[in-house]
């Protein structure tokens, strides 16, 4: 697939990140626009460097409400991503920091170095009942700076010091780093392991997941969890029609020799701010098919890019998300036969520790 930029922004366009603007917060009064750019002596906006900010929250566990999302509490280390995802949701709640959704989302990473505590605190309250707790349900655990922080890996030492089960979802190969962790874990049935696949090819998964991981990458990933006898499962999310969707029958087989055992999947949506960066994303690098992405886009949520109606949301409506929908569940019948993720052992929890006598 090659890509191609409008001429006029080969100059302006920021290579090694996802959004190429800077939203306006809907929190803020004041805001950068650049209806007069004309009468700037220097570029208004130029390529951020990765700034790092700290963050000291009373609590890292949440609890989920929504109800078309299996998980019931996640916790989330690092709030922005630098993997810079184009279409990825969490955008938006980076504009609850004073921050843009944009270029700010990727480059002003926010980092709860006590994150570890916070959970141990969190899961030896006399009232917890042990239930899974996912890593990621915002932004990735595994993104670029957990290699220099390792609070993810801190978070697993907790998990597994109590027995506690954990699930993880990440495009990062990284996650192998803590294969020691992962497989103690999972020798009680304490862990699920699921790796994003949006795409395996390199030039899309570039322009659209700029410092990700590439998909052989995370397909070795899989295999490398699959033979520590890790449960590894994928997602295959989101779906954009006229960009990946027809992709989903080769990464489904992909990812089933790989090892994988469970697959999902869910449709793009372009909530909020997503919608005009995804929109200035898709002109820059793909002017020729911009009309048919859109449009098909616009199909899966009756004429709009977005949807926030739960139990629809995720998997749209109409022609374009049936014929998805039809493909994934026949490549998942054929490739998944039979295939299943184990459940989770919730009776494992200690709350004493390693070092309790009972």
């Amino acid at each position: 697939m090659t890509i191609v930029k409008e001429d006029y922004m080969e100059d302006e366009y920021f290579k090694g990140r996802g959004a190429q603007i800077k939203t306006g917060n809907r929190f803020l009064k004041a805001e950068y626009v650049t209806e007069h750019i004309e009468g700037l002596d220097e570029p208004l906006f130029s390529a951020p460097t990765t700034q790092i900010f700290y963050e000291t929250p009373k609590k890292i566990v949440n609890k989920v409400t929504s109800p078309d999302l299996r998980m019931m509490y996640s916790s989330n280390p690092y709030q922005g991503c630098e993997h810079g995802c184009i279409y990825c949701y969490a955008r938006n709640s980076h504009e609850y920091w004073g921050f843009s959704a944009g270029l700010d989302f990727e480059s002003k990473i926010i980092v709860k170095k006590d994150a570890p505590k916070l959970l141990e605190k969190f899961i030896l309250h006399p009232d917890w009942q042990p239930v899974p707790i996912s890593l990621s349900g915002n932004t990735d655990c595994y993104q670029p700076l957990e290699r220099k922080f390792e609070i993810t890996r801190g978070m697993l030492k907790i998990f597994a010091q109590y027995r506690h089960p954990v699930g993880i979802i990440t495009k990062n190969s990284l996650v192998t780093r803590d294969l020691d962790l992962l497989k103690d874990l999972a020798q009680d049935n304490l862990v699920h392991v699921y790796i994003s696949i949006t795409s395996l090819d390199e030039n899309l998964r570039r322009a659209m997941e700029p410092r990700t991981a590439s998909g052989i990458k995370r397909l070795q990933t899989v295999e490398a969890l699959a033979k520590a006898g890790v449960p590894v499962a994928i997602m295959n999310a989101p779906i954009i029609p006229g960009l990946n969707h027809h992709e989903i029958p080769q990464i489904l087989k992909a990812a089933s020799d790989h090892g994988a055992l469970g697959v999902g999947m869910t449709v793009v949506r372009l909530n909020g701010s997503i919608g005009k960066i995804f929109e200035d994303w898709l002109r820059k690098n793909f002017p020729d098919r911009f009309d048919k992405v859109w449009h098909q886009i616009c199909s899966l949520h009756g004429g709009n890019v977005n949807d926030s109606q739960f139990g629809r949301r995720m998997g749209g409506e109409g022609n374009y998300a049936e014929t998805i929908h039809q493909l994934f569940t026949i490549s998942k019948k054929k490739y998944f036969a039979g295939k299943t993720m184990p459940p989770v052992d919730l009776t494992k929890f200690r709350r004493g520790g390693n070092l309790s006598l009972f």
